[in-house]
């Protein structure tokens, strides 16, 4: 059976994913009056590859950015140790 969303699932998956990006916010960023400040979220892939070009995508000005914003997120790429 295929999985659509890794969310969804009740046990983990087999396949441990190693590489990742750790989103955070910036210290001072206002939003965490509306968040936890320590607030943070990882997403995990396959490949260093696959992790690459999502935070390129991630970090790059998106269509519908404001001429002048500047986000306050940061993305981390991160590596679990190998088993």
């Amino acid at each position: 059976m295929k999985i659509c969303h890794d969310h969804n699932l009740t046990q983990p998956l087999a396949e441990t994913k190693r590489f990742g990006i750790r989103v955070s916010l910036a210290p001072g960023d206002s939003f965490v009056n509306v968040i936890d400040p320590s607030w943070e979220r990882v997403h995990w892939f396959a490949t260093a590859e696959e992790r690459d070009r999502v935070l390129a995508d991630m970090r790059a000005e998106h269509l519908y950015s404001r001429r002048g914003d500047q986000p306050t997120t940061r993305f981390e790429a991160i590596e679990r140790a190998e088993n």
